[in-house]
């Protein structure tokens, strides 16, 4: 497990495991459902959570773009993508964000 976990999810996966492969399996499943490469398919993975202000997964899928090749100006771009439609709400993902990709080994 990555270090950047966030402590909720942990704890969903060591409380209640039977329900945590259930979702990953689902998980894993839209993901080879998806057309996108995994650098794709991670930026716009940060802007929903940025939109929908779940700064606690920004660490783990920051290192997991960052692993599939974006850069941190994609990162950026990514997080800040939402604005016209979300609205100035997506800047609250950015210290996150920004912190995990300028921390992360990737």
């Amino acid at each position: 497990m990555s270090n950047d976990t966030s402590d909720a999810f942990k704890l969903f996966l060591s409380s209640a495991p039977a329900h945590a492969q259930a979702w990953l399996g689902g998980v894993r499943g839209l993901g080879a459902a998806s057309a996108l490469d995994p650098k794709t398919s991670a930026l716009a993975y940060l802007a929903v959570l940025a939109a929908m202000r779940l700064e606690s997964g920004i660490p783990f899928h920051v290192a997991q773009a960052k692993a599939a090749g974006a850069t941190r100006e994609e990162v950026l771009s990514a997080i800040l993508i939402g604005l016209p439609a979300a609205g100035n709400t997506v800047i609250g993902a950015l210290p996150a964000a920004l912190e995990a990709f300028d921390h992360s080994s990737s």
